[in-house]
């Protein structure tokens, strides 16, 4: 598959937090051939790996594939759906939402929408919680009870589509960091044995990723995933985190994390290395696996990579194509210089070929 076609899959399939069905299929399909072992586990992260030489360092390269969504609390006597979040909701981004119930019902999932108050009847005062969401299935309150159960997920509906020098859609935080995952694992050529993981849970406290770390234990884990990015109108230029189109971002801290200095300085030289442009993050209101994976077995040393995503989850998460593509040639070098390349400072930068992602016209170059 071309790399906007995946990239496109990956984005619009539906896999909220704890039900990742739909994404861990493509991405089990998408390593199977890439990889010498397979392998799902009971938390439902994929774990994908290269088998290196006899007594090889072990890197571990990591993305979550969980979306924000929510869970069915209730249906009212009209009808209407209410909800619990599941994972960080910003309430302002959910009127005249399209959604999808994935009821367990045997028939197909339900479409429907978060309503809207009209402007001639609305309290501009009056603010909105999560908790106020009603989903209208345009069903009367029998049919809609008969097919909707406590507890079924729910997640947003919208398309992803080119703007600009740039991709808008749902679940770029973290399908895109997946994706990037994926395109390196299709070009590296490590000689370290390398574990390509999409994890599940990371937005309800990075509980796949805990359970990936007990299991698989590397010598050096990397974390990839979206992060902040506020250059916008009204946002102070302190506050904007990273930069669209600067290129991918290598993590100096997080909410959850402070990543091993020299990983980040391996990166860095990697980065530098491969003429990767990258960009310095530092974040304070947001957390990654890259957290659960220092400690999960102990301690291991760790880095984090970051895709700049503008309007965080939303159903218009933007990405530039240059830093999406900036994101695989970093992670093909980092997968080609392997666990010792990244924890010994006194290495060199791995040497790599010159083919580079291309994700905007869909093939390498």
């Amino acid at each position: 598959m071309d790399g906007y076609g995946l990239l496109r899959e990956l984005t619009e399939s539906h896999g909220p937090v704890g039900f990742e069905t739909d994404p861990r299929e493509l991405v089990a399909e998408e390593l199977d051939g890439d990889v010498d072992r397979l392998r799902t586990d009971a938390m439902g992260n994929v774990v994908g790996t290269v088998e290196g030489g006899e007594d090889a360092p072990e890197l571990l390269i990591a993305a979550h594939m969980d979306e924000i969504g929510f869970m069915v609390r209730h249906v009212d006597d009209d009808g209407f759906v209410r909800v619990s979040p599941l994972g960080g909701w910003n309430p302002e981004i959910l009127r005249s939402a399209r959604v999808r119930v994935h009821a367990d019902d045997g028939e197909d999932p339900i479409d429907g929408v978060v309503g809207a108050v009209p402007a001639h009847v609305r309290d501009t005062d009056s603010e909105r919680d999560v908790e106020d969401v009603a989903i209208d299935l345009g069903l009367d309150a029998e049919t809609a009870r008969e097919r909707v159960s406590v507890g079924d997920p729910v997640t947003m509906r919208a398309p992803t589509e080119r703007i600009g020098e740039c991709v808008s859609g749902k679940s770029l935080d973290d399908r895109a960091g997946v994706w990037a995952v994926l395109r390196a694992a299709a070009r590296a050529e490590p000689e370290a044995t390398v574990h390509y993981v999409a994890t599940t849970q990371e937005e309800v406290g990075l509980r796949g990723a805990e359970g990936v770390g007990v299991d698989v234990d590397p010598d050096v884990a990397i974390a990839v995933d979206g992060t902040l990015e506020r250059t916008v109108p009204g946002v102070d230029p302190a506050d904007r985190v990273t930069t669209l189109g600067d290129g991918v971002a290598i993590k100096q801290k997080d909410a959850t994390v402070v990543p091993t200095p020299a990983v980040v300085e391996r990166l860095e030289a990697l980065a530098a290395d491969r003429d990767v442009p990258f960009q310095r993050e530092v974040a304070a209101n947001i957390g990654t696996d890259t957290g659960a994976l220092q400690t999960a077995a102990g301690s291991t040393p760790v880095g984090a990579v970051s895709i700049p995503v503008r309007y965080h989850h939303s159903t218009v998460e933007t990405a530039h194509f240059g830093d999406l593509a900036a994101t695989v040639d970093l992670l093909v070098a980092v997968a080609e210089a392997g666990a010792t390349g990244l924890w010994a400072a006194t290495d060199t930068a791995a040497s790599g070929d010159d083919e580079e992602e291309n994700i905007d016209g869909g093939v390498d170059r």
